[in-house]
Protein backbone atom coordinates (compact mmCIF):
# COMPACT_ATOMS: atom_id res chain seq x y z
CA UNK A 1 0.00 0.00 0.00
CA UNK A 2 0.95 3.72 -0.67
CA UNK A 3 1.56 5.44 3.13
CA UNK A 4 -0.78 8.57 3.47
CA UNK A 5 0.92 11.65 4.72
CA UNK A 6 0.93 11.90 8.34
CA UNK A 7 -1.58 14.72 9.63
CA UNK A 8 -2.31 14.27 13.15
CA UNK A 9 -0.57 12.10 16.12
CA UNK A 10 -0.16 8.72 14.15
CA UNK A 11 3.21 8.75 12.85
CA UNK A 12 3.40 7.44 9.48
CA UNK A 13 4.64 3.40 9.16
CA UNK A 14 8.44 3.96 8.38
CA UNK A 15 10.90 0.94 9.17
CA UNK A 16 12.51 1.70 12.41
CA UNK A 17 15.32 0.04 13.16
CA UNK A 18 15.52 -3.43 15.52
CA UNK A 19 12.08 -4.96 13.88
CA UNK A 20 11.57 -7.66 12.11
CA UNK A 21 10.82 -5.39 8.28
CA UNK A 22 14.11 -3.49 9.27
CA UNK A 23 16.32 -7.05 9.67
CA UNK A 24 14.30 -8.51 6.20
CA UNK A 25 15.26 -4.91 4.32
CA UNK A 26 18.72 -4.98 5.29
CA UNK A 27 19.02 -8.95 4.62
CA UNK A 28 17.65 -8.78 1.68
CA UNK A 29 19.71 -5.69 0.43
CA UNK A 30 23.12 -7.15 1.73
CA UNK A 31 22.37 -10.30 -0.81
CA UNK A 32 21.75 -7.47 -3.15
CA UNK A 33 24.87 -5.51 -2.72
CA UNK A 34 26.45 -8.79 -2.26
CA UNK A 35 25.41 -10.16 -5.80
CA UNK A 36 26.33 -6.84 -7.59
CA UNK A 37 29.45 -5.69 -6.88
CA UNK A 38 30.75 -9.40 -6.59
CA UNK A 39 29.79 -9.22 -10.20
CA UNK A 40 30.90 -5.70 -11.33
CA UNK A 41 34.52 -6.32 -9.58
CA UNK A 42 35.34 -9.84 -10.27
CA UNK A 43 37.33 -9.23 -12.87
CA UNK A 44 39.56 -6.94 -11.19
CA UNK A 45 42.29 -9.51 -9.45
CA UNK A 46 42.50 -10.91 -12.89
CA UNK A 47 43.84 -7.85 -14.94
CA UNK A 48 46.98 -8.83 -15.33
CA UNK A 49 45.74 -12.80 -16.80
CA UNK A 50 44.14 -10.18 -19.21
CA UNK A 51 47.28 -8.64 -20.15
CA UNK A 52 48.63 -12.02 -21.35
CA UNK A 53 45.95 -14.15 -22.30
CA UNK A 54 44.76 -11.09 -24.53
CA UNK A 55 48.07 -9.07 -25.36
CA UNK A 56 46.66 -6.29 -24.69
CA UNK A 57 48.43 -3.36 -21.88
CA UNK A 58 47.31 -2.33 -18.30
CA UNK A 59 44.99 0.45 -19.33
CA UNK A 60 43.31 -1.52 -21.92
CA UNK A 61 42.86 -5.01 -19.44
CA UNK A 62 41.06 -2.32 -16.85
CA UNK A 63 38.39 -1.45 -19.77
CA UNK A 64 37.20 -4.80 -18.53
CA UNK A 65 35.67 -3.25 -15.58
CA UNK A 66 36.05 0.67 -16.80
CA UNK A 67 33.79 -0.14 -20.04
CA UNK A 68 31.04 -1.72 -16.94
CA UNK A 69 31.33 1.20 -14.68
CA UNK A 70 31.03 3.73 -17.32
CA UNK A 71 27.88 2.23 -19.11
CA UNK A 72 26.14 1.45 -15.32
CA UNK A 73 26.71 5.64 -14.28
CA UNK A 74 24.91 6.67 -17.55
CA UNK A 75 22.17 4.07 -17.17
CA UNK A 76 21.76 4.36 -13.42
CA UNK A 77 20.87 8.03 -14.77
CA UNK A 78 17.43 6.98 -16.17
CA UNK A 79 17.06 3.82 -13.86
CA UNK A 80 15.50 5.62 -11.04
CA UNK A 81 13.05 6.88 -13.84
CA UNK A 82 11.76 3.48 -14.57
CA UNK A 83 11.63 2.39 -11.18
CA UNK A 84 9.49 5.37 -10.77
CA UNK A 85 7.35 4.43 -13.17
CA UNK A 86 7.00 0.98 -12.26
CA UNK A 87 8.52 0.27 -8.50
CA UNK A 88 11.14 -0.50 -7.09
CA UNK A 89 11.54 -4.25 -6.02
CA UNK A 90 10.76 -4.91 -9.88
CA UNK A 91 13.78 -3.41 -11.19
CA UNK A 92 15.81 -4.65 -9.05
CA UNK A 93 15.25 -7.90 -9.29
CA UNK A 94 15.24 -7.84 -13.25
CA UNK A 95 18.56 -5.80 -12.74
CA UNK A 96 20.19 -9.03 -10.41
CA UNK A 97 18.52 -11.76 -12.62
CA UNK A 98 20.02 -10.44 -15.85
CA UNK A 99 23.52 -9.74 -14.41
CA UNK A 100 24.11 -13.16 -13.03
CA UNK A 101 22.93 -14.60 -16.39
CA UNK A 102 25.31 -11.81 -18.17
CA UNK A 103 28.66 -13.05 -16.19
CA UNK A 104 27.80 -16.71 -16.72
CA UNK A 105 27.96 -15.78 -20.07
CA UNK A 106 31.20 -13.67 -20.60
CA UNK A 107 33.43 -16.72 -19.84
CA UNK A 108 32.20 -18.33 -23.45
CA UNK A 109 33.10 -15.15 -25.59
CA UNK A 110 35.73 -15.77 -27.79
CA UNK A 111 37.93 -12.90 -27.91
CA UNK A 112 38.54 -9.65 -26.29
CA UNK A 113 35.92 -7.62 -28.17
CA UNK A 114 33.36 -9.57 -27.53
CA UNK A 115 34.01 -10.22 -24.10
CA UNK A 116 33.99 -6.28 -23.77
CA UNK A 117 30.72 -6.18 -25.22
CA UNK A 118 28.92 -8.39 -22.25
CA UNK A 119 31.08 -6.69 -20.02
CA UNK A 120 29.37 -3.44 -21.08
CA UNK A 121 25.77 -5.42 -21.21
CA UNK A 122 26.59 -6.20 -17.80
CA UNK A 123 26.63 -2.29 -17.03
CA UNK A 124 23.98 -1.68 -18.35
CA UNK A 125 21.49 -4.43 -16.43
CA UNK A 126 23.20 -3.48 -13.40
CA UNK A 127 21.86 -0.49 -13.58
CA UNK A 128 18.61 -1.05 -11.87
CA UNK A 129 20.10 -2.20 -8.59
CA UNK A 130 22.36 0.47 -6.34
CA UNK A 131 20.02 3.67 -7.64
CA UNK A 132 16.67 2.34 -6.95
CA UNK A 133 18.33 0.80 -3.56
CA UNK A 134 19.25 4.19 -2.25
CA UNK A 135 15.83 5.37 -3.29
CA UNK A 136 13.94 2.27 -1.46
CA UNK A 137 16.15 3.10 1.94
CA UNK A 138 15.12 6.84 2.10
CA UNK A 139 11.44 6.55 1.30
CA UNK A 140 11.00 3.22 3.80
CA UNK A 141 13.31 3.81 6.94
CA UNK A 142 12.64 6.05 9.39
CA UNK A 143 15.18 8.45 9.60
CA UNK A 144 16.73 7.80 12.76
CA UNK A 145 17.62 4.40 11.36
CA UNK A 146 18.03 5.40 7.72
CA UNK A 147 22.12 6.14 7.98
CA UNK A 148 22.53 2.62 9.65
CA UNK A 149 20.39 0.80 6.86
CA UNK A 150 23.08 2.62 4.54
CA UNK A 151 25.59 1.31 6.57
CA UNK A 152 24.17 -2.43 6.55
CA UNK A 153 23.51 -2.02 2.36
CA UNK A 154 27.24 -0.73 1.78
CA UNK A 155 28.72 -3.39 4.12
CA UNK A 156 27.22 -6.08 1.49
CA UNK A 157 28.76 -4.43 -1.21
CA UNK A 158 31.67 -4.56 0.57
CA UNK A 159 31.79 -8.47 1.04
CA UNK A 160 30.39 -8.85 -2.31
CA UNK A 161 33.12 -6.56 -3.79
CA UNK A 162 35.71 -8.83 -2.19
CA UNK A 163 34.35 -12.30 -2.14
CA UNK A 164 33.89 -11.61 -6.03
CA UNK A 165 37.73 -10.54 -6.30
CA UNK A 166 38.76 -13.55 -4.19
CA UNK A 167 37.27 -16.20 -5.55
CA UNK A 168 38.41 -15.36 -8.91
CA UNK A 169 41.63 -13.83 -7.35
CA UNK A 170 42.11 -17.36 -5.91
CA UNK A 171 41.13 -19.94 -8.34
CA UNK A 172 42.97 -18.78 -10.90
CA UNK A 173 45.73 -20.11 -10.03
CA UNK A 174 44.03 -23.63 -9.29
CA UNK A 175 41.27 -24.03 -12.20
CA UNK A 176 41.64 -20.79 -14.57
CA UNK A 177 39.86 -17.33 -14.18
CA UNK A 178 36.98 -18.75 -16.09
CA UNK A 179 36.26 -21.24 -12.91
CA UNK A 180 35.99 -18.15 -10.73
CA UNK A 181 34.08 -16.20 -12.61
CA UNK A 182 31.28 -18.99 -13.29
CA UNK A 183 31.24 -19.62 -9.00
CA UNK A 184 30.74 -15.86 -8.72
CA UNK A 185 27.50 -15.77 -11.52
CA UNK A 186 25.92 -18.64 -9.78
CA UNK A 187 26.52 -17.01 -6.30
CA UNK A 188 24.80 -13.93 -8.00
CA UNK A 189 21.93 -15.78 -8.57
CA UNK A 190 21.68 -17.50 -5.55
CA UNK A 191 21.78 -14.01 -3.99
CA UNK A 192 18.97 -12.73 -6.61
CA UNK A 193 16.65 -15.01 -5.73
CA UNK A 194 17.22 -14.64 -1.87
CA UNK A 195 16.59 -10.94 -2.67
CA UNK A 196 12.89 -11.61 -4.32
CA UNK A 197 11.87 -13.55 -1.58
CA UNK A 198 13.25 -11.30 1.37
CA UNK A 199 12.56 -8.00 0.16
CA UNK A 200 9.17 -6.39 1.60
CA UNK A 201 6.90 -4.83 -0.85
CA UNK A 202 7.43 -0.41 -0.95
CA UNK A 203 4.81 0.97 1.23
CA UNK A 204 5.30 4.46 0.67
CA UNK A 205 6.35 4.25 -3.26
CA UNK A 206 3.77 6.65 -5.62
CA UNK A 207 4.24 5.94 -9.47
CA UNK A 208 5.10 8.33 -11.71
CA UNK A 209 4.55 8.14 -15.16
CA UNK A 210 7.72 8.17 -17.67
CA UNK A 211 8.03 11.86 -19.09
CA UNK A 212 10.57 13.59 -20.71
CA UNK A 213 9.41 16.84 -19.29
CA UNK A 214 8.79 15.68 -16.01
CA UNK A 215 12.32 13.79 -15.95
CA UNK A 216 14.17 17.27 -16.93
CA UNK A 217 12.03 19.22 -14.22
CA UNK A 218 12.90 16.57 -11.31
CA UNK A 219 16.48 16.93 -12.52
CA UNK A 220 16.60 20.09 -12.24
CA UNK A 221 15.23 20.32 -8.68
CA UNK A 222 18.04 18.54 -7.63
CA UNK A 223 20.56 21.34 -8.58
CA UNK A 224 18.48 24.30 -6.02
CA UNK A 225 20.52 22.33 -3.62
CA UNK A 226 24.26 24.26 -2.99
CA UNK A 227 25.44 20.78 -1.14
CA UNK A 228 24.07 18.33 -3.76
CA UNK A 229 26.76 18.50 -6.51
CA UNK A 230 29.60 18.90 -3.96
CA UNK A 231 28.28 15.64 -2.80
CA UNK A 232 28.05 14.28 -6.30
CA UNK A 233 31.79 15.41 -7.13
CA UNK A 234 32.53 13.99 -3.79
CA UNK A 235 31.61 9.94 -4.73
CA UNK A 236 33.30 10.96 -7.78
CA UNK A 237 36.61 11.40 -5.99
CA UNK A 238 36.34 8.55 -2.99
CA UNK A 239 35.62 5.73 -6.19
CA UNK A 240 38.01 7.05 -8.54
CA UNK A 241 40.78 6.88 -5.97
CA UNK A 242 39.87 3.47 -4.06
CA UNK A 243 39.31 1.97 -7.75
CA UNK A 244 42.27 3.05 -8.98
CA UNK A 245 44.36 1.49 -5.84
CA UNK A 246 43.15 -1.94 -6.54
CA UNK A 247 43.19 -1.74 -9.65
CA UNK A 248 46.64 -1.90 -9.85
CA UNK A 249 47.82 -2.77 -6.90
CA UNK A 250 48.40 -5.94 -8.50
CA UNK A 251 50.67 -5.45 -10.90
CA UNK A 252 52.70 -4.31 -8.06
CA UNK A 253 52.61 -7.63 -6.13
CA UNK A 254 53.03 -10.01 -9.00
CA UNK A 255 56.49 -8.36 -9.75
CA UNK A 256 59.88 -8.09 -8.09
CA UNK A 257 60.46 -7.68 -5.78
CA UNK A 258 57.61 -9.51 -4.22
CA UNK A 259 56.35 -12.11 -6.81
CA UNK A 260 53.24 -12.94 -5.34
CA UNK A 261 51.28 -15.86 -6.77
CA UNK A 262 47.77 -14.71 -8.01
CA UNK A 263 45.94 -16.68 -5.05
CA UNK A 264 47.97 -14.25 -2.70
CA UNK A 265 47.01 -11.15 -4.92
CA UNK A 266 43.27 -12.11 -4.51
CA UNK A 267 43.70 -12.67 -1.06
CA UNK A 268 44.35 -9.80 -0.29
CA UNK A 269 40.78 -8.59 -0.97
CA UNK A 270 40.12 -9.37 2.45
CA UNK A 271 40.77 -6.26 3.55
CA UNK A 272 37.34 -5.30 1.70
CA UNK A 273 36.12 -7.00 5.40
CA UNK A 274 37.07 -3.78 6.76
CA UNK A 275 34.23 -2.28 4.49
CA UNK A 276 31.69 -4.47 6.54
CA UNK A 277 32.47 -2.78 9.78
CA UNK A 278 33.34 0.73 8.91
CA UNK A 279 30.09 1.12 6.95
CA UNK A 280 27.65 0.77 9.31
CA UNK A 281 29.84 2.11 12.33
CA UNK A 282 30.30 5.40 10.06
CA UNK A 283 27.38 5.60 8.93
CA UNK A 284 25.52 5.66 12.64
CA UNK A 285 28.69 7.64 13.71
CA UNK A 286 27.21 10.51 11.14
CA UNK A 287 23.82 10.33 12.72
CA UNK A 288 24.84 11.28 15.99
CA UNK A 289 27.42 13.96 15.50
CA UNK A 290 26.55 14.99 11.83
CA UNK A 291 28.24 14.43 8.50
CA UNK A 292 29.84 17.71 8.55
CA UNK A 293 32.12 16.40 11.26
CA UNK A 294 32.39 12.70 9.99
CA UNK A 295 33.05 13.40 6.60
CA UNK A 296 36.31 15.15 6.47
CA UNK A 297 37.77 12.82 8.94
CA UNK A 298 37.15 9.72 6.39
CA UNK A 299 38.65 11.61 3.16
CA UNK A 300 42.30 12.13 5.34
CA UNK A 301 42.01 8.62 5.82
CA UNK A 302 42.22 8.04 2.47
CA UNK A 303 44.84 9.84 1.87
CA UNK A 304 47.13 8.36 4.54
CA UNK A 305 46.50 5.20 3.38
CA UNK A 306 47.37 6.32 -0.10
CA UNK A 307 50.17 7.77 1.35
CA UNK A 308 51.33 4.56 2.85
CA UNK A 309 51.83 2.22 -0.20
CA UNK A 310 54.72 4.66 -0.99
CA UNK A 311 56.76 2.42 1.30
CA UNK A 312 58.34 -0.22 0.05
CA UNK A 313 57.91 -3.31 3.17
CA UNK A 314 55.00 -5.34 2.50
CA UNK A 315 53.64 -4.77 5.89
CA UNK A 316 53.30 -0.75 5.05
CA UNK A 317 51.98 -1.26 1.89
CA UNK A 318 48.93 -3.86 3.35
CA UNK A 319 48.07 -1.27 5.96
CA UNK A 320 48.11 1.16 3.69
CA UNK A 321 45.16 -0.38 1.45
CA UNK A 322 43.22 -1.12 5.01
CA UNK A 323 43.10 2.83 5.85
CA UNK A 324 42.09 3.45 2.39
CA UNK A 325 39.96 0.89 2.40
CA UNK A 326 38.17 1.71 5.80
CA UNK A 327 37.96 5.77 4.50
CA UNK A 328 36.77 4.70 1.28
CA UNK A 329 33.67 3.19 2.88
CA UNK A 330 32.86 5.17 5.55
CA UNK A 331 33.27 8.27 3.27
CA UNK A 332 30.97 6.49 1.06
CA UNK A 333 27.97 5.75 3.69
CA UNK A 334 28.08 9.51 4.82
CA UNK A 335 28.16 10.66 1.22
CA UNK A 336 25.23 8.66 0.18
CA UNK A 337 23.08 8.75 2.98
CA UNK A 338 23.70 12.42 3.18
CA UNK A 339 22.48 13.28 -0.84
CA UNK A 340 19.50 10.89 0.28
CA UNK A 341 18.50 13.34 3.22
CA UNK A 342 19.06 16.24 1.03
CA UNK A 343 17.09 15.62 -2.23
CA UNK A 344 13.49 15.61 -0.74
CA UNK A 345 10.99 14.47 -3.49
CA UNK A 346 13.81 14.21 -5.53
CA UNK A 347 14.94 11.31 -4.08
CA UNK A 348 15.77 8.61 -7.22
CA UNK A 349 16.98 11.08 -9.29
CA UNK A 350 19.84 12.87 -7.06
CA UNK A 351 20.57 8.84 -6.33
CA UNK A 352 20.97 8.71 -9.88
CA UNK A 353 23.01 11.15 -10.28
CA UNK A 354 25.65 10.58 -7.66
CA UNK A 355 26.35 6.95 -8.42
CA UNK A 356 26.98 7.99 -12.22
CA UNK A 357 29.46 10.44 -11.01
CA UNK A 358 30.62 7.77 -8.52
CA UNK A 359 30.70 5.02 -11.37
CA UNK A 360 32.35 7.67 -13.56
CA UNK A 361 35.08 8.26 -11.27
CA UNK A 362 35.59 4.17 -11.11
CA UNK A 363 35.85 4.49 -15.36
CA UNK A 364 37.50 7.25 -15.54
CA UNK A 365 40.10 7.53 -12.92
CA UNK A 366 40.13 3.43 -13.11
CA UNK A 367 41.39 4.13 -16.64
CA UNK A 368 43.32 6.97 -16.20
CA UNK A 369 45.18 5.46 -13.57
CA UNK A 370 46.98 2.98 -16.30
CA UNK A 371 48.55 5.71 -17.87
CA UNK A 372 50.22 7.12 -14.94
CA UNK A 373 51.28 3.11 -13.94
CA UNK A 374 52.68 3.25 -17.70
CA UNK A 375 54.77 6.25 -16.84
CA UNK A 376 56.01 6.20 -13.77
CA UNK A 377 55.18 2.86 -12.27
CA UNK A 378 53.41 2.57 -8.48
CA UNK A 379 54.77 6.19 -7.59
CA UNK A 380 52.43 7.67 -10.75
CA UNK A 381 49.63 5.96 -9.41
CA UNK A 382 49.83 7.54 -5.69
CA UNK A 383 50.65 11.01 -7.13
CA UNK A 384 47.18 10.60 -9.14
CA UNK A 385 44.89 9.21 -6.68
CA UNK A 386 46.90 11.00 -3.88
CA UNK A 387 45.47 14.13 -6.32
CA UNK A 388 42.11 12.98 -5.44
CA UNK A 389 42.24 12.33 -1.89
CA UNK A 390 43.29 15.53 -1.75
CA UNK A 391 40.73 17.00 -3.64
CA UNK A 392 38.31 15.31 -1.50
CA UNK A 393 39.56 16.18 1.22
CA UNK A 394 39.22 20.09 0.52
CA UNK A 395 35.63 19.42 -0.40
CA UNK A 396 34.63 17.86 2.89
CA UNK A 397 35.81 20.76 4.76
CA UNK A 398 34.29 23.32 2.30
CA UNK A 399 30.60 21.53 3.31
CA UNK A 400 30.96 22.79 6.70
CA UNK A 401 29.66 26.01 5.23
CA UNK A 402 26.83 23.88 3.68
CA UNK A 403 23.57 26.07 5.22
CA UNK A 404 21.31 22.81 7.23
CA UNK A 405 18.43 21.73 5.97
CA UNK A 406 15.06 23.86 7.18
CA UNK A 407 13.87 20.60 9.23
CA UNK A 408 17.14 20.84 10.69
CA UNK A 409 16.45 23.87 12.86
CA UNK A 410 13.52 22.55 14.72
CA UNK A 411 13.35 20.74 17.65
CA UNK A 412 14.81 17.56 17.29
CA UNK A 413 12.37 14.54 16.67
CA UNK A 414 11.53 11.50 18.77
CA UNK A 415 12.40 8.06 18.01
CA UNK A 416 9.26 7.22 16.20
CA UNK A 417 8.75 10.64 14.15
CA UNK A 418 10.44 11.07 10.82
CA UNK A 419 12.14 14.54 11.27
CA UNK A 420 16.01 15.47 10.61
CA UNK A 421 19.27 15.01 10.97
CA UNK A 422 22.32 17.49 10.98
Amino acid sequence: MIAAPSTGSTPPDFVHRGTAAFHRINLALFAAGLATFGLLYCVQPLLPEFTRDYGVNEAVSALSLSLTTGVLAVAMLFAGAVSDAIGRKPVMVGSLAASALLTLLSVWMPNWTSFLVVRALLGLALSGLPAVAMTYLAEEMDIASIGLGMGLYISGNAIGGMSGRLITGVLTDFAGWRAGVIVVALLGAGCALAFWRLLPPSRHFVPQPLSRRALAQRFGVIFHDRGLPWLFAEGFLLLGAFVTVYNYIGYRLLAPPYNLSQAVVGAIFVIYLIGTFSSPWVGHLAGRLGRRKVLWSMLALLLAGTALTLLSPLWAILLGVIVLTFGFFGGHSVVSSWVGRRAGPAKAHAASLYLFCYYMGSSIAGACGGLFYAADGWNGVVWFVGAMALAGLAIALGLYRLPPLPQNTVTPPTPMSRGAMP
